[in-house]
């Protein structure tokens, strides 16, 4: 069986961690990605180190996020070099691109110059906040993003200032919006014939992420948000929502009515509140639920709170979760190689297609790690006549 995207061609122009995300998500699904970088440093996520690992010579960030691309290096201020690349987006179905605002323009590579090599391109593009508008000269950095999005005010406790999320999540989350625009645009191609231009942004990914608070926001007479001032897991969820230390470990307990958990906890505490109490005494409720799930272990509390219909669940870190027969299961892991070089542990793709696992084993050439800086510049270049 072919990969869902197999035969299509995508020139990944991008840095960091977006704009390759994306592109990831279309290698994963069988499409055919050339990573183009600049000659010698390449990508700057390359040396972008989230700890002091790296392996073969580059961080594991790049390694998590280009696995299963070719790369070709092309120097764009080259005239040689450049006209290698339009060349290439001649032929290519999906361009992807995170330049700030206005380079790739200056570089004679923008949207309309790119059309007109390609009427059928689909064009991608995510920047930090939108291609005009006050804050387009500023870094598109995760940070900066969250910050600007209003996120950091879901997080911490009442009292504490913002607090971010601990996650890439902006970047994270525009790279999977820009996979659905791409992946749209695709399909209206397969009708009309025509390509198109998809845009988005770290800051619309994190606004369009709070889609429910903003929402209630909006609707609700413009009240902020209050965060709990004690377990807090979500600013407009009542008691009992959040995680809990018990007495070997952590507990979560989601949404419920109050009175299903105070007739499955042993405190006689819980029975005096009501419904209406949930939220408006929710920091008092919870400190009454903490102080009965410290007196055993999780597993007892799981035994005991499941078989009545309580949502709960006990607190994994990466180590036990990975140990867990559920997630090896799933078969999120892999090992990928270069021809030279250590093997890299990584994940796969999330999709399933036909019972068959995007990326990696049973899945399209996830076998191939990240590229080295113009690994496959000659046999690329040569293979369509670019040299």
């Amino acid at each position: 069986m072919s990969a869902p995207l197999a035969g299509l061609l995508v020139l990944d122009l991008a840095q960091f961690l977006s704009g390759p995300s994306a592109a990831l998500r279309l290698a994963d699904l069988g499409a055919r990605v050339i990573k183009v970088e600049r000659p010698g440093t390449g990508d700057i996520c390359r040396t972008l180190y989230l700890t002091d690992t790296e392996v073969a010579g580059d961080s594991t960030l790049f390694h998590a996020i280009n696995r299963n691309k070719e790369s070709v290096a092309l120097d764009l201020k080259d005239a040689r070099d450049l006209a290698a690349l339009k060349g290439l987006i001649a032929r290519a179905d999906v361009l992807i691109q995170n330049f700030r605002p206005g380079v790739i323009e200056r570089l004679g590579l923008g949207y309309e110059a790119a059309r007109s090599l390609n009427p059928r391109l689909v064009y991608a593009s995510v920047s930090g906040y939108g291609e005009a508008g006050p804050w387009t000269h500023m870094p598109g950095q995760d940070l900066l993003a969250q910050s600007l999005s209003g996120i950091t005010w879901l997080n911490g406790h009442e009292g504490e200032g913002p607090v971010p999320l601990g996650l890439s999540i902006a970047d994270i989350l525009a790279g999977h919006v820009l996979t659905e625009g791409i992946l749209a645009a695709l399909v209206q191609r397969g009708v009309t014939g025509a390509g198109a231009r998809v845009e988005t942004s770290l800051l619309e990914a994190l606004i369009d992420l709070q889609f429910e608070m903003l929402t209630t926001y909006l609707n609700d007479g413009q009240r902020l948000p209050q965060r709990a001032g004690y377990r807090n897991s979500n600013a407009y969820l009542a008691a009992p929502y959040g995680i809990y230390p018990t007495a070997d470990g952590y507990l979560a307990l989601a949404m419920m009515p109050l009175a299903q958990l105070a007739a499955t906890l042993p405190s006689p505490a819980l029975l005096a509140y009501d419904e209406r109490d949930a939220f408006t005494r929710r920091d008092e409720i919870k400190r009454v639920i903490a102080a009965d799930l410290l007196r055993h272990p999780t597993g007892y509390w799981l035994a005991r709170l499941a078989p009545a219909d309580v949502w709960c669940a006990e607190v994994l870190d990466w180590p036990r979760l990975i140990e867990s027969d559920a997630f090896r299961r799933l078969g999120m892991l892999q090992t990928v190689g270069r021809e030279v070089g250590a093997a890299v542990h990584t994940t796969r793709g999330p999709l399933r297609i036909d019972g068959r696992r995007a990326g990696g084993a049973g899945g399209a050439g996830g076998s191939r790690a990240a590229p080295r800086v113009g690994e496959h510049s000659v046999s690329v270049l040569r293979e369509f006549g670019l040299r």
